[in-house]
């Protein structure tokens, strides 16, 4: 946990302010016990009322100094705190951002979800107790321990049996419960992964008629976590209770044995008042640390996993060296690439070879699970591949930044994916500057301009989250319109046509053909009569390239293409 107290830094001056409040108050609280027994011991004793109200008054101003003191100092803690949390809560967004998709697989969605959010929440929770009760109760403990001693030394044995058990049951504590958290964050995860697949699945589950099923999926998982928190609780509230019971019988200790020295004439009323005050200070400030050792071990478990995320370096990295795109605008080439997934047995695509040029429609066909997405996940350098390379511009896109690789590139994922706000926002996603006109002549290339002058405000209609208030066709149509709106050198169409039906499916592709003149499109569909009028198409099979060339060419040449061609297309259709 303490790397992450890094992130204080911006907030030095509030925490020194906290420190000289808590300082202040701690010598405020140790000096009031005093003063109060010399209210008992001289002022009532001799009767003497101006000396009762002279000190009392001066008690009065200390306990209004350290009441604002700590004001002041709950006021520095919590900004303090806060700027924190928000400060880490950025950066760990940050790191996510900077991931390869790789990075997203190996630690999972709903675990970065539980990490940004409820593992930053605890350790900004317990840095707002530390930043109070780590200053304050060491000096409470420590100068209650000095005026105690200076008060009655005998009498302070008593205090000698009793700090090194409560700091032992404090210890004991913490140990069974750091295990404990660490299970507890665990488990989270596998609450929140449970319930985000409920609610983006939902309308499968209920398809198939499988709500008891996830009723009871989520009801493990539910009955998992509370199972931990409740031992965790247990634990925890055995403490508190040992805790005033120790205080309760070491303030009867301090009385009796307190009483019997009094009855000897070796202190006074008043000292043994402000002694019981000072055992008091000792004890509530090893309760608050206690209070503080419970907490922490919670927070620790977070603050690991929080580093897991800080620590872990994306795979894909910027070169040191970038080289400037000099080539042809637009043509991509894979030179002999072969790639695997992490922990694959098997490489997903095998010595690739293949140029797609600008003015040309590329596109790629062949079975499922044949590595057409993969393919062209590779161009923008999602993953990094093993062998070969591949180029854009006539640059190898690992010596090129990510961002101006992008920038190169309109893709149009094979989910369709859109964001809450307007259609014009979702549109303009593609680049953020872009006018009025731009926007509708994007959506009008897509063929979306139809069905967006249907909806209630048009251009200005609000797309619910997930795009769950439009059809799967018009989300497409939005991607495809998003990708549009940049311009780019390179169209990456990943079986984006798939939610279309014939008609509409032909008519984009003409439109297309007229707006990406200058372009290099890459297509990607199971549909022949989609790919069928492309310049080039590659087939694929098994991540191999089984034939490259035109409908026509792959008729002949080509046996896999021919299977999918007659599993679509009537004889009529193929003569």
């Amino acid at each position: 946990m303490l790397k992450l107290f890094r992130f204080l830094k911006p907030y030095k001056f509030s925490i020194a302010g906290l420190l000289v409040f808590l300082l202040l108050q701690s010598l405020g609280e140790l000096y009031l016990p005093t003063l109060m027994a010399d209210i008992v011991d001289d002022g009532i004793a001799k009767g003497d009322l101006d000396y009762i109200l002279r000190v009392g008054g001066f008690m009065l101003l200390v306990a209004v100094a350290s009441a604002i003191c700590v004001i002041l100092a709950s006021y520095l803690s919590a900004k303090a705190a806060t700027g924190f949390g928000k400060d880490l809560r950025s950066r760990v967004f940050a790191q996510v951002e900077s991931y390869s998709l790789n990075e997203f697989d190996k630690i999972g969605t709903a675990s970065l979800i539980t990490r940004t959010t409820n593992d930053i929440t605890q350790v900004q929770q317990v840095l707002i107790v530390m930043m109070r009760m780590m200053v304050s109760a060491p000096m409470m403990c420590i100068g209650g321990i000095i005026m105690a001693v200076s008060k009655d030394a005998k009498l302070s044995l008593v205090l000698l049996g009793v700090i090194p058990l409560l700091a032992g049951i404090i210890i004991y504590t913490a140990r069974r419960g750091m295990p404990l958290f660490k299970a507890m964050q665990a488990k989270i995860d596998k609450l929140n992964l449970v319930t985000r697949e409920n609610l983006t699945g939902v309308r499968v589950i209920r398809a198939f008629n499988r709500l008891d099923h996830e009723k009871v999926r989520f009801g493990e998982a539910n009955r998992d976590l509370t199972d931990t928190a409740i031992k965790v609780n247990q634990l925890m509230a055995v403490v508190w209770p040992i805790m005033m019971l120790f205080m309760n019988f070491t303030t009867v200790a301090i009385i009796w044995f307190g009483s019997v020295r009094i009855d000897a004439g070796d202190i006074q009323v008043g000292d043994l008042m402000a002694f019981i005050l000072y055992a008091t200070q000792i004890m509530f400030s090893l309760v608050m640390a206690s209070f503080l050792f419970v907490m922490v071990p919670r927070a620790e478990a977070s603050a690991i996993r929080i580093n897991e995320v800080l620590n872990t370096l994306p795979e894909i990295k910027d070169p040191t060296a970038v080289k400037e795109a000099g080539g042809t605008k637009g043509l991509v080439e894979f030179n002999k690439v072969t790639f695997s997934y992490p922990g694959a047995e098997q490489p997903a695509l095998s010595n690739i070879s293949f140029k797609a040029r600008p003015g040309e429609i590329t596109a790629i066909i062949g079975g499922t699970g044949s590595g057409k997405s993969t393919l062209i996940s590779l161009i923008p350098r999602f993953y990094d591949i093993e062998m070969g390379s591949i180029l854009v511009n006539g640059v190898d896109v690992r010596e090129m930044t990510q961002e101006s690789l992008r920038a190169k590139i309109g893709l149009v994922p094979q989910m369709a994916v859109l964001f809450t706000g307007t259609v014009t926002d979702n549109i303009r996603y593609g680049k953020e500057d872009a006018t009025d006109k731009e926007v509708k002549e994007a959506a009008e290339t897509a063929q979306a301009t139809e069905f967006i002058s249907q909806m209630e405000e048009g251009f200005e209609s609000v797309i619910a989250q997930g795009g769950t208030n439009v059809s799967g066709g018009q989300k497409q149509r939005l991607s495809i319109a998003r990708a549009l709106i940049r311009r780019p050198e390179v169209y990456i169409f990943d079986d984006s046509f798939s939610a279309l039906d014939f008609k509409t499916d032909a008519r984009l592709r003409a439109a297309l053909k007229k707006d990406t003149v200058n372009s290099t499109v890459i297509i990607v569909a199971q549909r022949v009569s989609t790919v069928m009028d492309a310049d080039q198409i590659i087939v694929l099979d098994n991540g191999q390239i089984a034939g490259i060339g035109s409908h026509k060419e792959l008729l002949k040449n080509c046996e896999v293409y021919r299977e999918i061609v007659s599993s679509q297309l009537s004889e009529e259709e193929l003569a």
